[in-house]
């Protein structure tokens, strides 16, 4: 697990929700060093869903990238995936881990409450995020979490925190700062 861990460092990509392109996902990829790509696709067909994400497992795998899939832990078993990310809708963490394995990563997203966290850390999540830190266009509602709420986390947890929600090259670092060992971007990477 440890050297899963290492790679929840740096930029977290995440695809946006719109057709994949795999010649300009590769670059960003290279030119950003991504150790970790989570594919969030909310309006297509399972089909394409299923088309895309073996692309991206594929592209993933040749440039050894973490490849996550985004609230489904059936497409993630289906690709043979790394792992999967859960929100507060989805299934459970103890679901996840039966349905993908042991050795699967499984991240969390805990908003801005560091009980949500913590509970997640003691169910074996292998990651949580905080966010929103700063405002962001792709979830222009979802609640602000404070930066010092990310300082009071890393004091607490024994699991790499990512930071996400409006997150760009100007102000990474406020958030690696903060306490973030990795920082979750979609527009900043793909418009």
């Amino acid at each position: 697990m440890s050297h899963i861990v290492e790679k929840i460092r740096g930029i977290y990509a995440i695809t946006p929700d719109a057709p994949i392109n795999l010649d300009h996902i590769k670059k960003i990829i290279i030119g950003h060093n991504i150790g970790i790509l989570q594919y969030r696709r909310k309006t297509a067909s399972n089909a394409t869903k299923l088309n895309e994400a073996n692309q991206l497992r594929q592209l993933c795998l040749q440039h050894h990238t973490l490849f996550i899939i985004n609230d489904d832990i059936n497409l993630a078993q289906k690709i043979s995936a790394d792992g999967v990310h859960l929100g507060k809708d989805d299934n459970s963490i103890a679901t996840a881990r039966t349905q993908l394995g042991t050795d699967a990563i499984i991240g969390v997203s805990c908003y801005n409450k560091i009980d949500l966290a913590i509970n997640a850390q003691h169910q074996g999540a292998s990651y949580v995020a905080f966010g929103a830190l700063f405002p962001s266009s792709t979830k222009p509602n979802a609640p602000h979490c404070s930066l010092d709420i990310l300082t009071q986390a890393k004091n607490i947890l024994h699991i790499p925190i990512v930071g996400i929600g409006g997150i760009n090259f100007d102000n990474q670092e406020q958030a690696l700062t903060a306490g973030c060992h990795s920082v979750a971007m979609i527009d900043a990477l793909f418009k």
